[in-house]
């Protein structure tokens, strides 16, 4: 499958919204424990630009399939080559091997975006996309026990890296 990546625009905003709002419910993905509206992620949204901080819409053979995007950590100038990738695949494109294209890309691209380190924030329990990010080569960094509840059960998150060669 041949995916292509373009800047995200305004109007992809409720595709990428949905989109997330169906990785909730799976409790594996996202701490958000009901669905987010469009409006509510406006500013999230407008954080991204292209020049630093893209937000990504994915499309294989036209059809969109997911988004990415690199959001800065922690805000400080010290941090400016540090950012943490998020993907999300519709439900019709997960399991597929898109995951590893995708990071491949993310990988590739830091260079011109001046990102030295990659950062996945993953729950413990979302076995796939730990494995999907050690596959690529991410290391895990930090280990946050119970750090999150969810339906009232603790969970933890990991925190994996990678530094761009």
């Amino acid at each position: 499958m041949n995916l292509q990546f373009r800047h995200a625009e305004i109007n992809d905003l409720p595709r990428i919204v949905d989109i997330y709002n169906t990785t909730i419910a799976g409790r594996m993905v996202t701490a958000d424990t009901s669905p987010v509206t469009t409006e509510s992620r406006l500013a999230w949204f407008h954080a991204h630009n292209a020049e630093r901080r893209p937000l990504w819409m994915i499309d294989a053979d036209g059809t969109n399939v997911g988004w990415m995007s690199f959001q800065s950590f922690y805000g400080r100038p010290a941090y400016n080559g540090t950012v943490e990738v998020s993907i999300y695949l519709d439900e019709t494109a997960r399991g597929k091997g898109l995951g590893k294209k995708i990071l491949q890309y993310a990988i590739d691209v830091s260079p011109q975006y001046g990102i030295q380190t990659l950062l996945g924030f993953i729950f413990a329990h979302n076995i796939p996309s730990l494995k999907l990010f050690t596959d690529m080569g991410f290391k895990e960094w930090a280990h946050l026990p119970e750090i999150a509840i969810l339906d009232g059960e603790e969970k933890s998150l990991k925190i994996l890296g990678y530094k761009i060669k």
